[in-house]
């Protein structure tokens, strides 16, 4: 087996592990109880699972240029969407979206139960 078929083979693995993990996280979006196990099923197995498209991408196409901008893609998914996935989540505990019973640690209610609402930094609530 030569190395570009070797490459392609590769190719439809790490496109095929992509889909499936992005399909997976379409369904636990679908699936899970509350806003927290959502965010966490929107963000780890859809940021892995198109890390894998885009290494799937790059052995098929094989040309610089395209292998430098599919690593960008990659490099400001996993900068960006651990933060958005932070901000979602104190929002939203924040705005009592949070079903307090499936908590195992919380380690938010104190430190926003001591500080009243008013003193509150413009951006730390719910709009």
């Amino acid at each position: 087996m030569s190395g570009v078929a070797l490459a392609d083979v590769a190719s439809a693995v790490c496109l095929s592990l992509g889909a499936l993990l992005a399909l997976i996280a379409a369904i636990g979006v679908l699936r899970f109880p509350d806003v927290l196990t959502r965010m966490h099923s929107a963000t780890k197995p859809q940021v892995l699972g198109l890390l894998l498209v885009l290494v799937g991408v790059g052995l098929r196409l094989r040309e610089p240029g395209a292998v430098g901008m599919l690593a960008l893609v990659g490099l400001s998914q996993l900068v960006t969407s651990p933060i958005a996935s932070h901000m979602v989540g104190r929002a939203s505990f924040r705005a009592g979206q949070v079903r307090r019973d499936l908590l195992v640690v919380d380690e938010l209610s104190g430190p926003l139960a001591e500080q009243p609402v008013d003193e509150l930094p413009p951006d730390a609530g719910v709009t």
